[in-house]
């Protein structure tokens, strides 16, 4: 109301501040939450901004960075080359540029977003070349709830999170006729969309009248820039302006993801949450504890490598950071390294125990071993994921958990990725995964989904001397024979029960893709294509004998004889969803009655996909099982920090 009344003194300032969903965690440097251990401590209040401050009825009062246009931040727009441009009014003429198709740099709460019409192909066309982002979705913010329901259809609770204070952005399905280019989200039925997160924001949107594509200010695999200096350097040869302020930013928090868990995984069909999932942890939710269910030493715990973050915990507490990204540069291993360091100042953790990955390349693994003074814990994989889940709930075990991904090192020293698990926190037994096939050329056929599909045709005794029909036009005959040679010999080809990569090939046989630029989009786009009704299923055996196999190679044959016969992608693509989903259940079902266990665990990166998740509880209906999935927490590498967290703490106390 402020904002916008001409007649009160903070008309139109981008910088009004409030104390429930104001800036907080990205302005603090230290504790106490105090103005002169903010961002804020260089801006003195003037007398009527002071008054507010020290008056117990007003609802400024003791609001830390309480400002106005005479006091306060300001915001100003520069060009590319760093010059001021003219107009008094710096957000409504960016407003002005991102009209005529100008990428705009916008300095946010947590750091800075790649801004432009999210209706001009031309303008997000551009921006993915500078990005050197062909296919993943880029966000779109809309100016309220109205015109984000003008882009997506959303349901009652969709609506409440979309404008809950921590203001995330929220996948939802795209409604068809939305004002937003093709490719904001190539391939995709759906589309993520948030509001305005900031006074700044409100005023932008308004002033643009039009929905604005709103993606992480970075290029690839670097982190999010946060400081003015890097933004102009980092973004100058993409962005035409700059949308500064003069507030600094101290910690940068990208923003959040959810997605829709969807009705056929309600509580009521087996004891599963319909809450959103969490894909992405960030800004709004960090620094909020997650409580453990047993008292942790003071411990730090490193994550993985795709989608980091890290892990503080004392007592009954646990402070999980903020979503770092992929920590594969000396860029995101610095900000993975000054994140640690702020947290431990903030919440006065020194860490006398550290918990890593097994895998010893991983740089988060490298940061936990050149830690001096403490105690080592490395934490499989796997186990992290499954212990993330059972904590997050207060449960210790026993469960009997499906964690399906794409990657983790295994302790038999392969790649595993399709893991059923029996145990509690602290210790935890294989007791059955998926067929091993081998990984062609190792990573390569992580971006190359057809080396899987020729991996697993050999796996299942298919005819793969050559290209399937679906793969013929798009994978050279040499070439698909010299992959085939690698998985014959296994020559540069560990062997993997990657559920991530049976998903590959399935999504390469179907002609859906043959190369990614980035892990998962071959699954997305199949779950994507699966027919919604289909309800039959193909084969998929369970192999009993040391440990309980899921056998996909008689689903895989099946596979191919549809297609041979002509079925198409979205019907091949439901039923194999329907076979992974009720195999998975029945394993877990005999497991858990074999062990007389009663709860289960559903996580991993693969159960970001909603069909997979619904279908699979759905098949446990009745089982009298206790169904967990992660809430709080994504099901994707992000929470392996605090699952490693829970695990170290559950061997310290024996």
């Amino acid at each position: 109301t402020e904002l916008m009344d001409p007649q009160d003194r903070r008309h139109r300032y981008p910088f009004i501040n409030c104390t429930s969903c104001g800036p907080r965690f990205t302005i603090v440097r230290g504790v106490p939450y105090d103005r002169p251990l903010t961002t804020m401590a260089g801006f003195r209040m003037c007398a009527a901004c002071r008054a507010e401050y020290e008056d117990p009825a007003s609802r400024r009062f003791h609001a830390e960075a309480n400002a106005c246009p005479e006091c306060g931040p300001s915001a100003r727009l520069i060009g590319a080359s760093g010059l001021a441009l003219p107009g008094r009014d710096a957000v409504g003429a960016a407003a002005a540029a991102l009209l005529e198709g100008r990428i705009v740099a916008v300095k946010g709460v947590g750091g800075y977003h790649l801004a432009c019409r999210a209706d001009d192909e031309r303008a997000v066309g551009e921006l993915r070349r500078a990005k050197h982002r062909r296919e993943k979705a880029f966000a779109v913010m809309a100016a309220d709830l109205v015109g984000a329901c003008e882009l997506v259809l959303l349901d009652a609770d969709e609506k409440a999170l979309l404008q809950g204070r921590e203001r995330p952005i929220l996948i939802a399905p795209r409604r068809r006729g939305a004002q937003v280019a093709d490719s904001v989200a190539p391939g995709s039925g759906e589309l993520g969309v948030m509001l305005p997160s900031s006074p700044l924001h409100h005023l932008l949107l308004a002033d643009a009248g039009v929905a604005l594509v709103m993606t992480s200010g970075n290029l690839r695999d670097e982190p999010i820039a946060h400081r003015d200096e890097d933004a102009l350097s980092d973004l100058g040869g993409t962005a035409h302006a700059f949308l500064l302020h003069d507030r600094p930013i101290e910690v940068r928090a990208e923003d959040s993801i959810l997605r829709s868990c969807g009705k056929a995984a309600d509580e009521s069909s087996a004891g599963a949450s319909a809450s959103p999932l969490m894909l992405r942890r960030a800004r709004g939710y960090v620094p909020a504890s997650i409580g453990l269910p047993l008292a942790a030493p003071p411990l730090l715990a490193c994550g993985a490598e795709l989608k980091s973050t890290f892990c503080l915990a004392k007592g009954s507490h646990a402070w999980v950071g903020p979503h770092v990204g992929d920590l594969r540069s000396w860029q995101t291993l610095r900000s993975f390294g000054d994140g640690v360091s702020h947290f431990e100042r903030l919440f006065a953790v020194a860490p006398v125990l550290v918990a890593h990955d097994l895998h010893p390349d991983y740089l988060s693994s490298r940061y936990a071993l050149q830690r001096e003074g403490v105690e080592l814990v490395g934490v499989q994989h796997h186990h992290a994921h499954m212990a993330a889940c059972l904590a997050e709930h207060g449960q210790r075990g026993p469960a009997i958990a499906a964690v399906f991904d794409g990657a983790g090192l295994g302790g038999d020293g392969t790649i595993w990725g399709g893991e059923l698990l029996a145990g509690h926190l602290g210790e935890v037994e294989r007791v059955g995964h998926l067929h091993a096939v081998r990984l062609p050329g190792g990573d390569a056929a992580v971006g190359e989904p057809w080396r899987m599909a020729c991996s697993w045709l050999l796996s299942a005794c298919e005819d793969a001397r050559s290209p399937p029909p679906s793969l013929a036009s798009r994978v050279e005959p040499a070439r698909w024979a010299q992959v085939a040679e690698l998985a014959r010999t296994g020559m540069a080809s560990p062997m993997t029960t990657s559920v991530g990569r049976l998903f590959d090939a399935v999504a390469a046989l179907c002609g859906i893709r043959t190369s990614v630029q980035d892990e998962g989009r071959a699954a997305m786009e199949l779950e994507a294509a699966a027919a919604a009704g289909e309800r039959s299923t193909y084969p998929l055996a369970l192999v009993d004998g040391e440990m309980l196999v899921l056998d996909a190679r008689e689903t895989i044959r099946a596979i191919v004889s549809d297609l041979v016969r002509g079925s198409s992608a979205a019907v091949v693509s439901a039923r194999f969803h329907n076979a992974l989903a009720r195999a998975t259940a029945t394993a877990i079902i005999r497991l858990a009655r074999r062990r007389g266990i009663d709860t289960t665990v559903l996580t991993g990166g693969a159960f970001q996909n909603r069909l997979l998740l619904a279908r699979t509880v759905g098949a446990l209906a009745g089982a009298g099982l206790q169904v967990l999935i992660p809430r709080r927490l994504p099901p994707n590498d992000g929470a392996i920090a605090y699952g490693q967290a829970a695990v170290a703490a559950a061997i310290a106390g024996g």
